[in-house]
């Protein structure tokens, strides 16, 4: 889904990296060079970072067939 806002565990902002850090990475980048360079020091920022998945596309696949089957009945 959506990154969180802050940290969860330090409350650091981290949501305005997000979108850099996807980018570099998806063009080849390595992430560990992008967080230092993003100037994501802590490792729960780190974490929180790395461990978000971007799965948007994949729920909005299911809720437009939902709304689909909604129109049909």
């Amino acid at each position: 889904m959506m990154i969180p806002i802050r940290c969860f565990s330090c409350g650091a902002l981290i949501s305005n990296k997000w979108e850099k850090f996807a980018r570099r990475v998806k063009n080849g980048e390595i992430p560990k060079k992008v967080l230092d360079e993003l100037d994501v020091r802590r490792y729960c920022c780190r974490r929180m970072i790395l461990s978000n998945v971007d799965i948007v596309e994949e729920v909005l696949k299911y809720h437009e067939e939902a709304q689909k089957r909604r129109q049909n009945r």
